[in-house]
């Protein structure tokens, strides 16, 4: 079942353009959120069937149904913030003890280009203060549940299974 869930939300990520929240993101960004989607995939240790005892709704703030038109305009500065927490979760040491170094440095690099990119992009759109609490306050509950599951590698392939759904709704 859990695979087959990834298999949708890799469809799901290589089938939508990066702007499908109305975003004008080049054509380009789709394909590097493609390699950042690679990378966490081939990241997977354990099948994820064997942590289905483990998930937990992290209450992922930027579904569709979520997004006001008025955060609409704000996607390069959310897709940023949102690729900068992935980013900061992926570069602790928890996370370097618990993946396969060669791999997670690959995650870490592609995340940076992106990074990199859409700071090129948003120079005029800084502020996007509401999603910036709102993915904080999402990413310390995925810290808090890390540490309350003591970074077992079944909390980490629930953390890694979360960030693929996230970047597919993006």
């Amino acid at each position: 079942m859990a695979q087959i869930y990834l298999l949708v939300a890799g469809v799901m990520l290589c089938s939508i353009p990066a702007c499908s929240l109305g975003w004008n993101l080049p054509r380009s960004h789709s394909q590097e959120n493609k390699e950042v989607f690679q990378h966490l995939a081939q990241m997977q240790r354990i099948p994820s069937q064997w942590c289905l005892k483990d998930r937990t709704d992290f209450k992922c703030p930027w579904k569709r149904e979520n997004i006001t038109p008025i955060q609409m305009t704000q996607g390069t500065c959310h897709h940023h913030l949102m690729l900068q927490q992935i980013f900061n979760l992926f570069a602790t040491e928890d996370s370097h003890a618990a993946w396969n170094n060669t791999l997670l440095d690959k995650l870490l690099s592609s995340l940076h280009l992106r990074l990199h990119r859409l700071e090129q992009l948003k120079k005029d759109n800084l502020d996007c203060r509401d999603l910036g609490l709102a993915a904080r306050e999402y990413f310390h509950g995925i810290h808090v549940y890390l540490k309350a599951k003591e970074y077992s590698p079944c909390a980490w392939e629930v953390v890694r299974v979360e960030i693929e759904r996230c970047l597919s709704l993006m």
